[in-house]
This record gives structure tokens, C-alpha cells and sequence, in this order.
């Protein structure tokens, strides 16, 4: 089951704001955290200690798993010996991200730790470094991986290495993890630039809904967190409202569309057709369930766009009442009714996809409030209230 999280920052932060962040947080569903201690230079300073283990054990408390952020470095100034780690019990985490690596062995050999500890491996580097790791039979169930973020203009992942790095992840069965950015200028990270932090570079301006429906879209990625403190709350409700299981587009349609078209864009449940076409995304049980009724042309401009939603109208025989988006821009014949658009941020995770996966088109914003409201009178007028 794919999860959310965020990440916090206890020695930047202050203790009464972080704990109701970390309230609201969990009242939206969000059930992991990244914390760090890589940027602590003296975990003996008593205050400092205690001020990290407090906000650890309120968010346990809450319910949330949490993962530390880790080097070498930072076992060496904490005095962790090998095989030893209750420490990191003693702080209330329940994992720790090795942010640089040793040479397999070592990361296999501590996920068989007493405390039950999860040894998270950085996804973000193209090396062998998880095949040496399963090379000396690690616990499996203690083992996941996540990627960095990048707080730098222009570092971040480009697609084509985040698939590749990934997939050596995924073809282990391993859990993993990825980041999205809050677009607060308010927020920051563990270190001073702050350029906002996402894993994807592509990913850097884009709201961050949309962030999160393109992992749901490539499906690779389990666990997708908050890189930086303090999202806002109405980012928060956002991501709550995004559908972990598939992508639902949100949607402008046009107002002359008719009643049972409106039917089939919001309320039916839509699947990739296997016969994958350059032009279109076909969505066909609709014409089959709604054989007969009618499909007038009330839309019918000349050209078609990318990201246009199109149910075909009457006069195109068994195809009639089947629901479509546009991939790419096209000629209309003029049967071809476009009854909606893809908002201009989500129409490139169109081409992300896939042939038989399932997704969902819903109302952008105010509007699907609007017409859920609407819906509601209408039943309550019906007899019909839920």
C-alpha cells in the first residue's frame, strides 16, 4: 500500500509549532517521517538531544513510522559499534537511511539487528550497491530504499536515471520511498540552500498534487514524502484528496455537454484499453453500459488538443458513447465531441500511462465541490440522500 510522509527538522524548528504540524499532518493521512541527524554536530548537547527525542516520541505516539538520515560519519560521533543499535530505539526511530554507503556486507548484516530496525539503502546512485547488499542475504523485511532530494536549481534526478535506479530497487520487491516539494516559500530543509528540494528535477515548480499524482502515474515508487518543513495546510488537504491506487486527472468541462456525458467523465471508472493507439487513450465499457442512449455533437471543434476528454457522438456507429483523451492535437471529423480538458499541469502524466491501468477524472477545485453539492440535492430531491 503506497503511504505519504513529510519531513521535519526538530533543530530548526519550534517544539508547540512542529507538534501541531505533525497533528495536522496525521489527521491527512500521512503516516511516515523523515528526520535527519547528518547535519548534527554534537548529539551530546543535552538541550538538543532532548528536544529530538521529545518531537520523536509525540510523533510515535501520533503514529507515524520514522526514519533518521544517517553516515558513517554520524556512527562514529554517535559511538554506535556494529551490531549495536539501541541507540537509535533510545530516540524513538524506527529506521535509519544510510546516506553513504560501505560495501555491502556491512548494510546486510545490520539488517539483522535486535531492535528490528529498517536499513534504508539512498536509491539515487547508480551503482551496484543493492546487489552486493543482497549478495550476503540481508532480511528482506528490514531492507527499503529511498531517493534524495535536491535542494540545488537544475541537480535533481532526471527521469530517465530515476527509472533506471529504481528499477534496481523494484526488482527485489524492495520498499521505496521518493520526495515531492512543498511550494511554501516559507519552508525549508536540513541545509541553507533551499531551491525547494524534490527528488525529480522536472518536479521543482510543479504543485505539489501533482507531484504526487505522477508517482501514482509510473507506479514504481511506494512511500512519497514532504522533503521540507512546513508544507502548508492547504497543500496538506490536497494531498489527502489525491487517490493513492490510480490517477485522477482533474478536469474543466465544457458547459453544452449533456447529462449522461457529464455521468461518464465523473462518476464511471475508466481503463487503458491493452490496444494502445499514438492518439488516444481509450476508455470503451462506457459506450457498451450507455449502448443506445443518445450522444449528440454539441462540441465539435476542428482541431483537437492534447489533454482534451472526447466522448464520440452520435453517427460514429459502435464507438458512440465511448470516452477518450487526446495524447497529442488532431483533426476532428466532426463526430468527435470534446467535453472537457485535463488542467494544463496534469496533461503531461498522460503520457505516463500505461495500457490497462485504471484512472479517474474528477472536477478541478471549487467546481467538484459545486457539483457534489449538486449531486446531493439531487438525490435529496430523489428520496435518495446518502
Amino acid at each position: 500500500m503506497r503511504r505519504l510522509g513529510i519531513s521535519i527538522y526538530p533543530d530548526k524548528s519550534d517544539t508547540n509549532e512542529l507538534k501541531e504540524y505533525l497533528k495536522l499532518a496525521y489527521s491527512k493521512g500521512f503516516r511516515r517521517i523523515f528526520s535527519s541527524l547528518i547535519e548534527f554536530d554534537d548529539l551530546e548537547d543535552k538541550k538538543r538531544k532532548d528536544k529530538f527525542v521529545e518531537i520523536n516520541k509525540f510523533a510515535k505516539d501520533l503514529g507515524y513510522e520514522i526514519i533518521v538520515d544517517v553516515n558513517p560519519a554520524v556512527f562514529d560521533k554517535l559511538g554506535v559499534k556494529a551490531g549495536d543499535y539501541s541507540f537509535f530505539n533510545e530516540i524513538y526511530v524506527d529506521g535509519i537511511r544510510l546516506d553513504g554507503g560501505f560495501n555491502g556486507f556491512p548494510e546486510a548484516s545490520m539488517t539483522h539487528n535486535d531492535q528490528n530496525l529498517k536499513v534504508e539503502i539512498n536509491m539515487s546512485i547508480d551503482n551496484h550497491m543493492i546487489d552486493a547488499i543482497m549478495d550476503y542475504q540481508p532480511n528482506k523485511y528490514n531492507l527499503i530504499g529511498c531517493h534524495n532530494f535536491y535542494p540545488h536549481n537544475y541537480t535533481g534526478l532526471s527521469l530517465d536515471f530515476f527509472y533506471k535506479t529504481t528499477e534496481k530497487f523494484n526488482q527485489y520487491k524492495l520498499r521505496t520511498a521518493a520526495f515531492i516539494t512543498s511550494q511554501n516559500k516559507e519552508a525549508f530543509g536540513p541545509w541553507p540552500v533551499d531551491d525547494r528540494l524534490p527528488t525529480l528535477e522536472m518536479h521543482r515548480n510543479l504543485p505539489i498534487d501533482v507531484q504526487l499524482k505522477h508517482y501514482v502515474a509510473m507506479d514504481n515508487i511506494d512511500d512519497i514524502l514532504i522533503s521540507n518543513s512546513y508544507a502548508r495546510a492547504d497543500e496538506l488537504e490536497k494531498l489527502s484528496k489525491v487517490d493513492l491506487t490510480k490517477v485522477v486527472f482533474d478536469v474543466k468541462l465544457e458547459d453544452k455537454i449533456t447529462d449522461i456525458m457529464r455521468k461518464i467523465v465523473l462518476e464511471e471508472e475508466h481503463l487503458y484499453r491493452g490496444d494502445v493507439s499514438d492518439h488516444l487513450i481509450r476508455s470503451s465499457q462506457s459506450r457498451v453500459k450507455y449502448n443506445g442512449s443518445d450522444f449528440p455533437q454539441v462540441n465539435t471543434p476542428e482541431i483537437i488538443k492534447k489533454g482534451d476528454v472526447l466522448i464520440d457522438g452520435n453517427g460514429y456507429g459502435h464507438y458512440t458513447g465511448e470516452l477518450q483523451i487526446a495524447k497529442k492535437d488532431m483533426i476532428n471529423n466532426g463526430l468527435t465531441n470534446v467535453v472537457g480538458h485535463i488542467v494544463e499541469d496534469e496533461i503531461f502524466i498522460i503520457d505516463f500511462l500505461k495500457p490497462w491501468q485504471r484512472f479517474g477524472l474528477r472536477l478541478a477545485d471549487e467546481a467538484w465541490d459545486m457539483y457534489r453539492f449538486a449531486r446531493i440535492l439531487w438525490q435529496c430531491s430523489k428520496g435518495r440522500s446518502r
